[in-house]
Parts: structure tokens; sequence; C-alpha cells
């Protein structure tokens, strides 16, 4: 059997999954961390042409309020043990950097902040869902809405996570003007 003949025999990978919302269903790329909310985000509010990825500092700030209320919710027995560690693990991939050009929403958008947040559920959900051993888009077993999000309100993640990006961008500035000293 040449090389080949065995990539000929491998089952074929789909280039999409199908998800859902009030909408209806939508084709997302199967390799996407993002899934049916960011999607029509990016085609309902192409305003600047500049994705979230541009703003690692509001990224991380974002994964930062995640990771604070997955924590909080499996303390107070809202969250299982399983899909809390998950979540954190998920959370701190993009507190480290990773899953970067997955947050593909414009920077600016209409909603304060509702597409952002939701890219950030959608990204940190479904590597939750990979680090559990499940396909992208099992939200049955681990959901946006229902678990990264838990407990929260777009409203306080939103100006919560902007203002955690503001202090990681501080820092920086003040580790960049005390070497320059």
């Amino acid at each position: 059997m040449t090389m080949i003949d065995t990539v000929a025999d491998a089952p074929s990978v789909p280039a999409t999954r199908s998800e859902h919302d009030l909408l209806g269903d939508r084709e997302v790329p199967a390799t996407a961390y993002w899934g049916v909310h960011t999607l029509r985000a990016v085609e309902n509010f192409p305003i600047t042409g500049q994705q979230l990825s541009s703003n690692m500092h509001l990224v991380r700030g974002l994964a930062a309020v995640k990771l604070a209320a997955a924590r909080t919710n499996r303390e107070l027995g809202l969250l299982d043990a399983e899909r809390a560690d998950a979540i954190e693990q998920a959370c701190q991939d993009v507190l480290a950097g990773r899953l970067a050009d997955q947050f593909v929403v414009d920077v600016v958008q209409g909603g304060a902040g509702t597409s952002s947040n939701m890219n950030a559920n959608e990204v940190i959900a479904n590597r939750a869902l990979e680090i559990l051993g499940h396909p992208k888009g099992d939200y049955a077993r681990l959901h946006p809405n229902d678990h990264v999000n838990l407990s929260q309100s777009t409203n306080d993640v939103y100006p919560t996570a902007v203002k955690l990006g503001t202090i990681f961008a501080a820092r920086e500035l003040l580790a960049a003007l005390e070497e320059l000293e």
C-alpha cells in the first residue's frame, strides 16, 4: 500500500459543522473554535475591518472574567468540576495568547460588547470541549451560554474586561517606561 492509497482510504473530515441559533442553522468551519453567534456578528457588524484579536489585552480581559466566573460557579455548586476544569484550562490557553486568531469579530460593534462576549464564550466552550475529548459544537455537553457564560451578563463582562485589558496594557507600558528610564 502506498502513501496515496492510505490517504485515499482515510475517512474524510468535514469542512464544516452545523450550528443552530434562534435564526436557524448555519455552517461554521469545522476547525473554527468560534460558532454561529460569532459568524453572524462578523457578517452583520463589519465596521472597522479590524478583528478583536488586534487587541489581545481586551481578549485576555475577557478570558480573565470567564476564568473567575468558572471558579466562582464551581465554588457555588452551579458548575460541575469536570466542566469547570475544562473551562479554566481553555481560559488559561486564551490568557497565554493561544487561539488569538479565533477572536474574529470586529473590535468595534453594536450591542455594547455582546459580539465580543459571545466570541469569547464560543472559543472557550469549543476549546473546553476539545479538552474533554468532544468535538467542537457538541454544546449538549458544554454550552457557550449555559456553562461558559453562566451567571454573567454582557453588561458586566464587557466593561470589566475593558478595565482588565487597560490594566494589562498599563502594566506593559510601565515596564517599558522603567526599562527606558
